[in-house]
């Protein structure tokens, strides 16, 4: 028998030992468990323990994720790169209105994996738009503004083409990169669950589960939640650029979602 399922074993003979109210009982199991631990040269209280992280059952959880500095610019698209990668993988989020910090709301794993993703993704993001930008290509595009001139009766507004402005076409490339990324990983997921549900033994019920969790992560979130009113830092009121959208797209299609070198190094912060 395997060392795992040794302690499985000796941990169930003891918590059948500390839950019964029969002294006898207690004693039979307590012995049970001693002999199955000396014959195996275990410590009770290694297989006490085993037993009790094997058990204990995860629950949801609330962390503070720091996107970057008061007054820092741009910080409203890493957080909608976060928020992508979060939808896809069952956590929840509040964000404050300076877009400086996310409430992420879900089970431990979920986060860790959450935070892992962007450290890499939000790396490859800025690298990818500060190429777009240093190439010049968006300054060939451009965008309509409304120009007032005039003043009194004589006062008209009309629409002119203006150059779009780099900080623009950089919003815009982020934004796409973004939306993406979060499509990219909702069907990564989709095609997961999937899998596991068709591959699942009858009567195990995958598919209750998740909806279980997805329930469970909810009432947590609407218990939890202080947030009020909705984040709006996804409007582009900078202007609209289709070449930049479509960049940013391309740039999204081609980043790398796996293992990379950025998932192994330390976390930096995260952005809005």
């Amino acid at each position: 028998m395997s060392s795992e399922k040794m302690l499985t074993r000796i941990g169930g003979l003891l918590r059948q030992a500390e839950s019964t109210d029969n002294e006898h009982e207690a004693q039979a199991f307590m012995a049970a468990a001693q002999r199955l631990a000396t014959q195996s040269s275990i410590d009770l209280a290694v297989a006490r323990s085993h037993t009790a992280n094997r058990e204990r059952r995860p629950v949801p959880t609330q962390r503070m994720i720091r996107i970057g500095e008061p007054g820092k610019k741009g910080l409203r698209t890493y957080v909608q790169l976060f928020l992508a990668i979060s939808h896809a993988n069952d956590v929840k989020c509040d964000v404050t209105q300076s877009s400086t910090q996310v409430y992420a709301y879900g089970f431990d794993t979920d986060i860790d994996a959450c935070e892992a993703l962007y450290a890499s993704l939000i790396i490859q993001m800025v690298r990818a738009s500060d190429t777009y930008i240093k190439s010049g290509s968006y300054r060939e595009a451009t965008v309509e503004k409304l120009v007032t001139e005039g003043r009194g009766l004589r006062k008209r507004t009309r629409r002119v083409k203006v150059p779009i402005a780099g900080v623009t076409a950089r919003l815009n490339f982020q934004l796409a990169y973004a939306a993406r990324i979060g499509e990219r990983l909702a069907a990564v997921k989709r095609d997961a669950e999937a899998e596991i549900v068709a591959a699942e033994v009858a009567g195990t019920g995958t598919a209750l589960v998740l909806r279980n969790k997805q329930i469970e992560l909810q009432d947590y979130y609407s218990e939890t939640s202080q947030a009020r009113g909705t984040w709006r830092g996804t409007r582009a009121t900078a202007g609209y650029s289709s070449d930049a959208r479509r960049a940013g797209d391309r740039a999204g299609r081609a980043a790398r979602l796996g293992t990379s070198p950025e998932l192994g190094a330390a976390r930096g912060q995260l952005s809005s």
